[in-house]
């Protein structure tokens, strides 16, 4: 950690790799000889061309997304696929099944009941989701449209450790807060989206990556910008896309593959996860907030059950160059959220800094 920079611990926007700053630093003013910034660059130009078909097709490398996936580079944020899943995927039944295991997939089911019948099939809020609901496909409406999941649950730090089996229904997946952090049968899903802001760019880009046979049923009265089928038949350029988190997007893609893609991000992401849990496993006064089996590996939330204590905490925290740990406004506590981006070096200070902390309570 250089001297004027933090452990930034937020849920996003979040850190991003150091070497890609640096890249995009360099390029800030001139890229590559062009004269111009990205930020300048029109989104029609030959170089702009370039930077988005890079960084789609490095993507699907990385994925290994297979041909008849479209992946489409969206505005909007996760919060707008709420609204685009359902206005696009509701075309037969107009019956969806969704597992409830955080605030965000519990935002998307009550925004989906906007559009159609919509059905909880499974929910965790019995035990304020310390833990993902079991669910298989007898869980599910046989005529059922879709059926939606959220991956991560940034929030509550919980996680799917098993992608539910829904026979021929299409699983919908909000992947934002964990995508590339593990290698996913991406054939397993109908749809995955994942807002950019956690392990990929800054905020204001979302991906979407759209098996093909499930675009092309939005009503007539859907708003252009909400149809799949407009964004994927002019390649993400219907509208001026979000050129410069496109192309930070793509830097990323480039700086993983050259390290050897996710596998190794993934055991570091384990390495890490593994150290902080075990930490508050062994505090007499921090508790994890999710089951052993449902843990995040992007977003750990422990509480320490005294408010007072918790914000003392997130304050000495900031001291020692440790920031964005206070868990969110809604459920209180602590949240580191560690995704790829972060350095074990800055786990290692968060674990000593809880031990340190405990010592002098």
């Amino acid at each position: 950690m250089s001297e004027k920079r933090v452990f930034n611990f937020s849920a996003g926007p979040s850190i991003l790799p150091l070497e890609v700053l640096k890249e995009v630093q360099a390029n800030l003013i001139d890229y590559k000889g062009t004269g111009e910034s990205v930020m300048e660059m029109s989104h029609r130009s030959k170089e702009y061309k370039q930077i988005i078909e890079d960084a789609e097709a490095d993507l699907r490398k990385l994925m290994g997304i297979p041909d008849n996936y479209k992946v489409l580079f969206l505005q909007g944020g996760g919060t707008l696929q709420f609204s685009m899943v359902p206005m696009n995927l509701l075309r037969n039944s107009k019956k969806a099944d969704y597992v409830v295991s955080g605030a965000w997939s519990k935002k998307a089911e009550k925004e989906a009941e906007k559009f159609g019948d919509i059905k909880i099939a499974a929910d965790s809020a019995d035990r304020n989701y310390a833990y993902v609901p079991k669910v298989t496909k007898d869980d599910f409406r046989a005529d059922a449209d879709y059926v939606y999941i959220c991956f991560n649950e940034t929030i509550h730090g919980n996680h799917f450790n098993y992608i539910p089996d829904t026979g021929d229904i299409p699983l919908v997946c909000d992947m934002s807060s964990c995508i590339l952090s593990e290698e996913v049968d991406v054939s397993k899903f109908g749809l995955i989206f994942a807002g950019a802001q956690k392990n990929i760019a800054p905020a204001g880009l979302t991906i979407v990556i759209i098996r093909d046979d499930l675009i092309g049923f939005a009503a007539d009265d859907c708003p252009v910008y909400l149809d799949y089928k407009i964004h994927a038949e002019k390649d993400s350029m219907y509208n001026t896309p979000n050129c410069w988190s496109i192309y930070v997007a793509g830097e990323v893609f480039k700086h993983i593959l050259a390290n050897g893609g996710i596998k190794p991000l993934h055991e570091t992401d384990v390495k890490k996860a593994g150290m902080l849990y075990d930490c508050i496993d062994q505090s007499s006064i921090f508790t994890a907030a999710v089951d052993k089996d449902s843990r995040s590996l992007m977003n750990v939330d422990f509480v320490s059950g005294d408010p007072e204590l918790d914000k003392k905490f997130v304050a000495e925290a900031r001291e020692r160059g440790m920031i964005n740990v206070n868990g969110h406004r809604s459920v209180g506590g602590m949240r580191a959220s560690i995704f790829n981006a972060m350095p074990v070096e800055g786990v290692e200070a968060l674990v000593k800094f809880i031990k340190d902390f405990e010592k002098d309570q």
